[in-house]
């Protein structure tokens, strides 16, 4: 059956996109940079291939579960805003190529979304039945 619920769905699609992209240069360097432009440190964009694919799986993970918790959204908006953040910046300084704008304006829309999600109340504290403060989980 698939997922009704927007954070569930956002959370897959991202998941897939980071999986796909962080992948890519640890597979198929050669293509990558036919795409992106020759890099002068390939270990680093493997390190960053790395940690995009790790967020991912952690997405991918919590959107099988459907069980998106408040630290995990704070964590793909926050990576998909400082990539984001990256891509304009340095295409402004010329120093990667204008095709990271494509992924810029990916992350920005994955930045809003969540954003979205996050003020409609998706996510935050409720009262437990014993006057404590529980988290509520996103399902």
């Amino acid at each position: 059956m698939p997922p009704s619920d927007p954070a569930v769905r956002l959370a897959r699609l991202q998941a897939l996109f980071y999986l796909a992209t962080g992948v890519w240069p640890l597979v198929h360097i050669s293509s990558f940079e036919a795409v992106t432009g020759p890099k002068a440190d390939r270990w680093l964009v493997k390190t960053v291939g790395v940690l995009v694919a790790t967020t991912g799986l952690a997405l991918a993970v919590a959107g099988r579960q459907r069980r998106i918790a408040p630290e995990l959204v704070l964590v793909a908006a926050g990576n998909a805003a400082a990539l984001a953040t990256i891509d304009v910046v340095y295409v402004a300084k010329q120093r990667i190529r204008p095709i990271y704008l494509l992924d810029a304006v990916a992350e920005i829309a994955l930045v809003a979304v969540w954003a979205r999600l996050w003020r409609q109340g998706a996510t935050g504290d409720e009262t437990a039945p014993d006057g404590r403060t529980a988290r509520r989980r996103w399902r």
